[in-house]
């Protein structure tokens, strides 16, 4: 069974540690010398460094945690063209889910998502590339995991999220209040089925919101016209 771990890195940053018995990967790797710490705490090889995307903040770690530990880099397209990586012969599982940038991918292990900046603890993420239609595809696909599946993200951002929740959804109160108890800045995860409670961006099915789009003169005719006019709430 494979385990993950997260590190909190610069103000709101997260890497991740996806290990077995023996080896193991790092993901958007900042936290460079808590990785290695823990590498070593752990008695594991280190094999592979990779990236969610290729914004900097996730790809600052992966020079000196190369050159510390001897792991190899897979770069986003190789990632895509495998479409997974083997650690002690069980999966990392790669999905090619753009949106934020052209190049972003989530990765599967089983029960949980690692996500970086497609699909955050109570918001998503900003669409840099400009294609919305890729970006409402990735999250659609996102949502037909299991409900209880566990979302890891790539920034910290669930009490700016919750505060926006409130203003474009007030009558989901019940359900934003109880996101925030469930917050842990030190083990920063949600579930599916949280985010399909109180992440406004999620629920662009949902009648609140319709009537918030519609007093805002957004099209609701459809579940794509509602995903461009949740987005343009923000």
């Amino acid at each position: 069974m494979l385990t993950l771990t997260q590190f909190r890195y610069s103000a709101d940053n997260f890497a991740y540690v996806v290990s077995g018995p023996k080896t193991a990967i790092a993901i958007d790797p900042g936290a460079v010398d808590e990785i290695l710490e823990f590498i070593h705490t752990q008695g594991l090889t280190l094999t592979h460094v990779i990236n969610t995307h290729t914004h900097p903040d996730h790809t600052v770690g992966n020079a000196p945690l190369i050159q510390h530990s001897g792991a190899t880099h897979l770069d986003v397209q190789t990632l895509m063209d495998t479409g997974r990586l083997d650690i002690d012969g069980e999966p990392l599982l790669v999905h090619h889910t753009p949106g934020h940038m052209e190049d972003c991918l989530t990765f599967e292990i089983k029960g949980h998502l690692i996500t970086g900046d497609t699909l955050f603890n109570g918001t998503v993420g900003t669409c840099f590339s400009g294609d919305m239609e890729s970006f409402f595809r990735a999250i659609t696909f996102l949502l037909t995991f299991p409900d209880d599946t566990k979302i890891y993200a790539g920034h910290d951002y669930v009490q700016e999220s919750m505060a926006f929740a409130r203003t474009i959804e007030p009558e989901n109160e019940a359900e934003i209040a109880r996101y925030l108890t469930l917050y842990d800045p030190a083990h920063v995860v949600s579930t599916l089925a949280d985010e399909k409670r109180a992440n406004p961006f999620v629920r662009f099915n949902e009648k609140n919101l319709i009537k918030s789009m519609k007093q805002s003169g957004l099209p609701v005719a459809t579940e794509r016209e509602r995903w461009n006019s949740v987005m343009e709430l923000c």
